[in-house]
């Protein structure tokens, strides 16, 4: 990692990263996307399956040698290596598809879900350890007043549990009015999106009817 992308993961818990993938990749990572959306449950390969809202693509990261490449992308390899002091280990890599048809997801973090010793964040030789933590690859462009992904940054390093009260009981419901503390992160088609699994994150609801966020 950078000096710049250390001091900004540690103190805020999540990484934009823009233009990782190249035109030429993103151009293959989208066809292999279309064609993955576009085949019949019943032609998919053994392994490969779609949730009935069409929201989540089990293993997409494996449904095509494009996609599959992002798992050890030269744009991000440095920053997974440090993250897990040099033992990666990939545990899956779902597509998400998301439409103004799908519910948003409630705030949540690791902690919360599954209890304070369930994920580390914590920093020695200069280096960051996280053993928890999600990379978003951006198939497509998100505009701000679009949706989609929300961090309440810093949170990682909370001593206090989230008060049931705060950000609305965890439902954020307008784009207008973001809750004070609470971000929305719109990155481009090609961007990538790090963020620790200890960060409070959620989704507000897409709203174009004419793009996904994928």
């Amino acid at each position: 990692m950078t000096p710049e992308q250390r001091y900004l993961f540690d103190i805020k818990g999540y990484l934009h990263i823009p233009k990782v993938l190249s035109d030429s990749e993103l151009a293959a990572a989208r066809a292999a996307i279309d064609r993955y959306m576009a085949t019949p449950d019943d032609e998919l390969p053994e392994g490969f399956s779609r949730s009935e809202d069409g929201k989540y693509y089990a293993n997409g990261f494996a449904f095509d040698k494009a996609l599959e490449a992002l798992t050890m992308h030269l744009g991000l390899w440095s920053i997974v290596k440090e993250l897990t002091h040099d033992q990666p280990a990939f545990t899956r890599g779902t597509l998400l598809v998301d439409s103004h048809l799908h519910e948003p997801f409630h705030l949540h973090c690791a902690r919360e879900d599954y209890g304070w010793q369930s994920t580390r964040f914590d920093t020695r030789e200069g280096r960051i350890f996280c053993d928890d933590f999600v990379i978003f690859p951006y198939f497509d462009d998100v505009f701000p007043g679009d949706g989609g992904l929300l961090v309440v940054p810093g949170s990682h390093k909370a001593e206090f549990e989230r008060p049931p009260s705060l950000f609305n009981g965890g439902v954020i419901t307008e784009h207008e009015d973001l809750p004070a503390g609470v971000v929305n992160v719109t990155p481009q088609a090609g961007d990538a999106v790090i963020m620790t699994e200890m960060l409070v994150h959620g989704t507000l609801q897409w709203k174009p009817e004419d793009r996904l966020r994928r």
